[in-house]
């Protein structure tokens, strides 16, 4: 599809599916290259954060890759490969290993962790462009009911 204009009634019988699956592809690569240009991938910041105590798991408890496969299952690509993504940070000195084979994040990787997301508002605005709050909250709810409507566990 192009991006005319299409009318509402049209857009009315259009299949969900199409529009999720090219938003999610979309957004998926925008926010990988934004992210890219602040010099990590988005897999490598949410080693990062998963391993942060000040984020998504706040005991900052190490964790192996099969471990951090498991807790980012509902987000993680197919095409992300976690031990390639943690090697590169143990490079930098972000992670280390114990001998048991947790990820640690260090005082440096926590630091980057913190860094990038103080970009996170300016990726979030530039994505949002031209979408008042009100609508956004709408179209979310409308994926909401048609994940309902479907059977979804997810909400």
């Amino acid at each position: 599809m192009t991006s005319q204009q299409i009318a509402d009634a049209d857009l009315a019988a259009q299949p969900a599916a199409y529009w999720t699956g090219l938003a999610y592809e979309a957004l998926i690569a925008f926010t990988r290259a934004q992210i890219a240009e602040l010099g990590l991938t988005q897999p490598q910041y949410w080693l990062l954060r998963n391993l942060s105590k000040n984020d998504i798991f706040p005991d900052g408890h190490g964790m192996t890759i099969p471990e951090l496969q498991q807790a980012m299952s509902s987000y993680i690509r197919a095409e992300d490969d976690l031990e390639t993504e943690a090697s590169v940070l143990l490079e930098s000195g972000w992670l280390t290993r114990d001998d048991e084979g947790r990820l640690w994040i260090t005082e440096s990787g926590e630091d980057a962790r913190i860094s990038l997301k103080q970009h996170a508002p300016a990726i979030r605005d530039l994505i949002h462009q031209g979408i008042d709050d009100a609508d956004y909250v709408t179209a979310l709810k409308v994926l909401r009911q048609m994940l309902r409507n479907t059977g979804s566990a997810l909400v």
